[in-house]
C-alpha cells in the first residue's frame, strides 16, 4: 500500500520484471532499496500524520517535516537570508580601524600579510597599499556600535543587531564562496540551506512554498555576478524541497493562471485525475520525484490565490512603503523583494533568500560602494523593523551575509587604487532577531582587519548555529547519499553559543 492509499499490484510488477532489459535489470536493481528506504519513510510520515490528527494538530499540509524535528524548543521559526552577492567590504561598513588612516598609502607589513591565500588578481602584487574606510565611521544606538556612515538607517537598528566581525572562509572567489555558506561545499551537487531547513521541519503554510528564493542587482549592473540555480537546489535531496524562485518580471511564477475557458472547477478535476494517475505511476515505481510532482501540482493550484493576494500591496500604509525606500514599489529591487520577503513570512514561509548582486568592487569603490548602500541600506533595516513592529521579530532570524569581504590594501595601480579585491581572511555579517543578541558584538580582528585576534567563526560555524536556532542539532539534520551520511556542515561546525541570547 503505497501512501496514497493504492494497492501495489503483483501482476504489475511481475510484467515490469519481464519487460526489462538485462542491462536494465542490473541498472536498476539499487532502487529496490531505495523503494525500501521510501517506503519507510512513508510509514514514517503516516505515524506522524496519525499523531497530529490524535492531538488535534493535524492539517491538510503534507509537508509536515521528519517527526523527530525540531531535535529542542526553536527560537527562530523563520529564516529570511539578505545576500549581499560580490563580497561587501568589511573595511569600509563593520570593521573600524583608525590605524588604517595614519597607515593611508604605506605598505601593509608583511607580518600581518603572512601567507594569506589571494585570488589570483592580486596575490602577484608587488606593492600593497594600505587603503583606510572611504567613509567615516560612526557609533550608533545605545550599544555604541560602530558602522558605516554609509548605513545610516542599519545604524538606527543597530541596538536590534549582533555584528559579527570574525567570519573567515576558504574560498577566494564567488561562486565556491556562495556555494559554501549556502550548501556546505565549494563544489555545486549538495541541498542549499532552505532545502535542509525545508526536508527537516517541513511547513507551516499550506498556500505558499516553504523555501522561496528572490534576486536582485544594482541598478548599473555592475557587479556581473550570476545566480545559479544550485544556490537554492536541493542536491540529492528529493527535488521538491528545492527553493522556488518568485521572477523579477512578469508573473513571479510562470504558468499559474487558469488558461482561459477553463473553469477552477474543471482545472480541479483535471489535478485530481493527473494526482491519482501519478500515484498509481508512484506505487509501480516508488520513485520520490513522482511525489515531488504530485506535491508541485497542488502547491501550483493554492498559489493560484495565494501569489495575486501575495503581491497586492494597497493594503500597505504610505509609511510603511516609503520606509523601504523609493524603490520599494518597483518590481525586480531590492527593496520591493525585502517588501515582499515581509509578506512572504508573516504568511508563513519558512526560509526567505534575497540574492543580491552589487558588491563586486575591484575598480569602482569610491564611485559604487556608497550607491549600493544607498540601494540596499533602508530596505534591510525597514524590514526588521517592519518584523518587530508585527511582532515577528523574536522568532524571525533575520541574515545580512556575503561570501567574503573585501582586501585592506587596495586593487590596481599601486599608487592610485580604485577598488578592492576578494578577502576571505576576515570579515563581517550582522543578525537580527530568532534568538541572538541585540546590540552585540562579537569577534575582532587586527589593526588591518587582516587577521583574526578574537573568536574566530567559520562558515561551517555559522551553519550549525543558524540551525541551532531553528532548534536543529546540526550533527543530527543527516541523509545518506552514495553510501554515506552527508549534513549540511559535513564533518565540521561548532555552534557559536555566545552570539544567542
Amino acid at each position: 500500500m503505497n501512501p496514497y492509499g493504492l494497492p501495489i499490484d503483483p501482476s504489475l510488477v511481475a510484467e515490469n520484471i519481464a519487460r526489462v532489459t538485462r542491462r536494465q535489470l542490473f541498472g536498476r536493481s539499487a532502487c529496490g532499496v531505495g523503494a525500501a528506504a521510501l517506503a519507510s519513510l512513508f510509514e514514517s510520515q503516516a505515524q506522524a500524520d496519525d499523531r497530529a490528527t490524535a492531538t488535534g494538530n493535524g492539517n491538510k499540509n503534507e509537508n509536515r517535516g521528519l517527526p523527530d524535528l525540531p531535535h529542542f524548543p526553536a527560537k527562530a521559526k523563520r529564516v529570511v537570508v539578505l545576500w549581499q552577492g560580490g563580497g561587501s567590504s568589511h573595511v569600509d561598513l563593520f570593521d573600524d580601524k583608525p590605524v588604517m588612516h595614519e597607515m593611508a598609502m604605506k605598505e601593509i607589513p608583511d607580518s600581518i600579510r603572512g601567507t594569506t591565500r589571494l585570488s589570483t588578481m592580486t596575490s602577484g602584487n608587488g606593492k600593497w597599499p594600505c587603503v583606510p574606510a572611504i567613509k567615516p565611521f560612526q557609533s550608533y544606538g545605545q550599544s555604541g556600535m560602530r558602522l558605516s556612515s554609509m548605513l545610516p538607517n542599519i545604524g538606527r537598528i543597530a541596538d536590534e543587531l549582533t555584528l559579527v566581525r570574525s567570519l573567515h572562509t576558504e574560498a577566494v572567489n564567488h561562486a565556491p564562496g556562495v556555494t559554501y555558506f549556502l550548501t556546505g561545499a565549494q563544489v555545486p551537487g549538495r541541498p542549499s540551506m532552505g532545502a535542509w531547513l525545508n526536508y527537516g521541519l517541513g511547513s507551516e503554510t499550506d498556500e505558499l512554498p516553504t523555501f522561496v528564493v528572490m534576486t536582485s542587482s544594482d541598478k548599473a549592473k555592475t557587479c556581473g555576478q550570476l545566480f545559479f540555480d544550485y544556490y537554492w537546489g536541493s542536491g540529492f535531496l528529493p527535488s521538491r524541497f528545492q527553493g522556488v524562485r518568485f521572477r523579477n518580471t512578469g508573473d513571479p511564477v510562470p504558468y499559474l493562471a487558469t488558461p482561459n475557458g477553463i473553469s477552477r472547477d474543471a482545472r480541479r478535476a483535471m489535478l485530481d485525475d493527473i494526482a491519482a494517475m501519478n500515484a498509481e505511476h508512484l506505487s509501480d515505481y516508488g520513485d520520490p520525484e513522482i511525489e515531488t510532482r504530485i506535491a508541485q501540482y497542488e502547491m501550483a493550484f493554492r498559489m493560484q490565490t495565494s501569489v495575486p493576494d501575495l503581491m497586492d500591496f494597497s493594503k500597505e500604509t504610505e509609511a510603511t512603503i516609503q520606509r523601504y525606500g523609493p524603490d520599494a514599489l518597483n518590481k525586480g529591487t531590492f527593496a520591493n523583494n525585502c517588501l515582499v520577503a515581509r509578506r512572504l513570512l508573516e504568511r508563513g514561509v519558512r526560509f526567505v533568500q534575497l540574492m543580491h548582486a552589487g558588491w563586486d568592487q575591484h575598480n569602482n569603490l569610491y564611485s559604487q560602494l556608497e550607491q549600493q548602500c544607498l540601494d540596499t541600506d533602508a530596505p534591510a533595516a525597514a524590514l526588521v523593523q517592519d518584523l518587530k513592529e508585527r511582532g515577528l521579530l523574536d522568532d524571525t532570524l533575520v541574515i545580512w551575509a556575503s561570501e567574503f569581504g573585501r582586501t585592506p590594501f587596495g586593487q590596481g595601480n599601486p599608487d592610485k587604487p580604485t577598488g578592492r579585491d576578494h578577502f576571505g581572511k576576515a570579515f563581517s555579517w550582522w543578525m537580527a532577531g530568532g534568538g541572538v543578541k541585540k546590540g552585540f558584538t562579537y569577534g575582532s580582528t587586527d589593526d588591518y582587519a587582516w587577521n583574526i585576534t578574537e573568536n574566530p567563526v567559520h562558515v561551517h560555524d555559522m551553519q550549525a548555529t543558524i540551525l541551532h536556532l531553528c532548534g536543529i542539532d546540526h550533527t543530527r539534520l543527516t541523509y545518506r547519499f552514495q553510501g554515506r551520511q552527508f549534513r549540511l556542515t559535513d564533518i565540521h561546525g561548532e555552534v557559536v553559543h555566545p552570539i544567542i541570547g
